[in-house]
C-alpha cells in the first residue's frame, strides 16, 4: 500500500488551501479514485475530502439549475426539475453505474473521472501516454473495441466515461470553478481536453481550482429530450455509442436541436456540424441520417471500432427520428 495522509475540507476555501500542490487529490464519493489507487494507477500523498461540502440544486434567476459540486448522481437524476426541464440528463445518470455508485457518487467527480481504457489501467502491463508521458500507446493497434473514432491522436485514443457528460454537453452546461486566482466560467464543451500529444492534460482547471457548480441553463427544447445508451450488456457496462438529443419541430422543420455522442471520443463530443445542418431543415430520418453523417465524416477508426461509425448513425437517426414523431 502507498501510504497517504487524508483531510476533510470545510470549505471551498479549505479545499482550495489544500490541493495546490502535486500529489494532492479530492475525494468526492471515491467511486473511481478509489479504484485507480487500488490498481496503482493514482498513487497522491494526500486525499483532501470534499463530500461534506454544500449538495443543494436550486433554480437561478434565469429559469435554469445551479448544482453544487458535492450533489450526489442519485439526487440529481431523482430531482424534480431535472425530470420535467431536462429528462435526457436524468436518464444519462440513470443508465450509468448501479444505485449503490450513483448513491455515492457526485457531480464534479463524474466530470473528472478518467478513462476506463483497459491499457490505461494496466499498471503493470502496458504503455499508457495518460499515464505515464512519453511512454507510448499500446492501444494503438491493439483492442479497440471501446477506443475512440473522432478526436483522438496518435497517443492517446482513449474515450471519457462519463454519460452524464454527454447529456451536460446537448444542455450546454456551464462549469463553475474557484482558484487562488479567482472564480471562473467554463462550458462544458470545453471543459475537457484532447489529447493532442499530451493526453495527461485532461481538464482545462489550473492547479488549485476545484469545481464548485455545474448551471445548466433554461432552455425550451430540453423539455422533449432523451437519451439511449448502447452496450455490450444491459447495464453496469460503458457505452459503445451513446446519444443525448433534443428536438423541437414546426410545420415539419427542425425549429431547435441538440445533440451529443458519447463512447466514440476522448471527450464529450457535441455535435456542432450535425446542429447546423439540420436547424431550418426538414424534421425526417434521410435529413437524420445526412447530418450525423457529416458530423462523422472525419472519424478515424481502428479495424476494432470501425462498427461505431454505422452504430452512431443508427442509434442517432432512430433517437431523432422518436423525438420528431413526439412533437408531430
Amino acid at each position: 500500500m502507498t501510504p497517504f495522509t487524508y483531510s476533510r475540507a470545510a470549505s471551498v476555501d479549505d479545499a482550495m488551501q489544500a490541493i495546490g500542490q502535486e500529489g494532492q487529490r479530492l475525494l468526492g464519493g471515491g467511486t473511481n479514485l478509489v479504484d485507480l489507487m487500488r490498481k496503482g494507477v493514482e498513487r497522491p500523498s494526500t486525499l483532501v475530502d470534499v463530500s461534506a461540502l454544500s449538495a443543494d440544486i436550486r433554480e437561478t434567476d434565469t429559469g435554469g439549475l445551479l448544482i453544487d459540486a458535492a450533489v450526489r448522481n442519485s439526487a440529481l437524476a431523482a430531482h424534480p426539475l431535472v425530470r420535467t426541464r431536462y429528462p435526457m440528463l436524468s436518464r444519462a445518470i440513470l443508465a450509468g453505474a448501479s444505485a449503490q455508485i450513483r448513491n455515492m457518487a457526485t457531480v464534479a467527480g463524474n466530470i473528472m473521472q478518467r478513462t476506463r481504457c483497459v491499457y490505461f489501467n494496466d499498471v503493470a502491463g502496458s504503455r499508457c501516454n495518460k499515464r505515464v508521458p512519453g511512454s507510448g500507446c499500446d492501444a494503438n493497434g491493439g483492442f479497440a473495441r471501446y477506443q475512440a473514432i473522432v478526436g483522438a491522436s496518435e497517443a492517446c485514443n482513449a474515450t471519457h466515461p462519463s454519460d452524464m457528460c454527454v447529456a451536460l454537453a446537448a444542455l450546454d452546461a456551464l462549469v463553475h470553478v474557484a482558484g487562488v486566482d479567482g472564480a471562473r466560467v467554463i462550458p462544458l464543451v470545453d471543459f475537457h481536453r484532447l489529447p493532442g500529444d499530451r493526453p495527461d492534460l485532461e481538464t482545462v482547471l489550473g492547479s488549485g481550482e476545484i469545481i464548485t457548480a455545474i448551471e445548466i441553463p433554461a432552455s425550451a427544447v430540453a423539455a422533449r429530450s432523451t437519451y439511449r445508451k448502447v452496450r455490450d450488456r444491459a447495464s453496469y457496462a460503458f457505452a459503445l455509442v451513446s446519444v443525448a438529443a433534443a428536438v423541437s419541430v414546426r410545420d415539419g422543420l427542425v425549429d431547435d436541436v441538440r445533440l451529443a455522442l458519447g463512447g466514440i471520443a476522448p471527450k464529450p463530443w457535441r455535435a456542432h456540424r450535425a446542429e447546423a445542418m439540420l436547424r431550418g431543415g426538414p424534421a425526417t430520418a434521410p435529413a437524420f441520417e445526412a447530418a450525423i453523417a457529416a458530423e462523422l465524416a472525419e472519424a478515424t477508426p481502428q479495424a476494432g471500432n470501425a462498427f461505431k461509425i454505422e452504430l452512431a448513425k443508427r442509434t442517432t437517426r432512430a433517437v431523432l427520428v422518436e423525438l420528431a414523431g413526439d412533437n408531430q
